[in-house]
């Protein structure tokens, strides 16, 4: 990773922090973006002089050309482009105020188109780059109480699979458009999430944060077009196998493990403000699943 020219939004917590920390380690210039401005600061601080902050919310495209400008007069080019920035409301549908579910639309998929049209409009004058979209396994089995995350990760991966068909009848061979599909993961997501469902969020078994790294990493490396990760894999291929099983099988299971987790209050999460809570790559879900298990 020497050497190449990264853009990671979202890199405040979670997956993005844990992308920004490794490629730092291996020595990539690195352009992080979040609404957090003294996080990614911090980080940037931390991770050394080769690593540049901005402060972008992806849902506005002037912050998300002005990320793209940063990297650019910071380092004359972009390699790879990693569209990471997401976020989710749990929950009821019709429980959920319209403003936060335009929110998941906002971030998700017009964050994402955003960051893919100008990643794609500097990689068509290079002749080269990476763009890597996060989907999300919901992409592959819709997910019920969870609508509209659902609804905003199909338009993240029918997004990027278009522009991939784009990309190729165009003949731009070394241009590469990635999605890739995790799992429910054990990043603070349970802390910046909308929760209308009057229950703790807690779900899973949840992935390791790390496998999702690992594999965005091998995106880099070596580009396809889709990649399911961790548990993830195994419900895409049951998904496919048996539609009408699974769905029934994941809402079910989904529906007890809301009534079972301990009650809670109804929130935004950081839907429309940032919070403070949840700096890290890990979060505590995996902590919390299991104790709900054992119960």
């Amino acid at each position: 990773m020497r050497g190449k020219v990264v853009v990671i939004t979202g890199a405040s917590s979670g997956i993005g922090r844990g992308l920004a920390e490794r490629l730092a380690g291996e020595g990539a210039k690195l352009v992080i973006a979040a609404r957090r401005t003294r996080l990614i600061e911090e980080l940037a601080d931390v991770l050394g002089p080769l690593v540049v902050p901005v402060t972008a919310d992806v849902s506005h495209s002037k912050d998300v050309e002005s990320l793209h400008r940063a990297a650019v007069n910071n380092f004359g080019s972009i390699d790879v482009w990693i569209n990471n920035a997401g976020t989710g409301v749990y929950g009821p549908f019709t429980n959920t105020p319209l403003r936060d579910l335009n929110r998941i639309v906002e971030v998700n998929m017009l964050g994402t188109m955003y960051g893919s049209h100008f990643a794609l409009r500097r990689f068509k004058e290079q002749k080269y780059g990476t763009l890597i979209n996060v989907s999300s396994f919901a992409s592959k089995i819709p997910m019920p109480y969870g609508a509209a995350y659902t609804g905003s990760k199909f338009g993240v991966s029918g997004l990027s699979d278009g522009l991939y068909e784009e990309l190729r009848l165009e003949d731009f061979p070394d241009i590469h458009v990635c999605s890739i599909d995790p799992w429910v993961t054990d990043t603070p997501w349970t802390e910046h999430a909308a929760n209308y469902s009057g229950h703790e969020i807690v779900v899973g078994p949840p992935d390791d944060p790390l496998k999702v790294i690992e594999a965005i990493l091998g995106l880099i490396d070596e580009p396809r077009k889709n990649l399911e990760v961790g548990k993830g894999k195994a419900a895409a291929i049951f998904g496919q196998l048996v539609p009408t099983l699974s769905k029934g099988l994941s809402g079910q299971e989904l529906k007890e493990m809301i009534e079972s987790a301990p009650a809670a209050g109804l929130t935004s999460g950081s839907l429309h403000e940032p919070v403070e809570e949840g700096r890290a790559v890990s979060g505590d879900l995996r902590e919390r699943f299991e104790q709900q298990e054992e119960l």
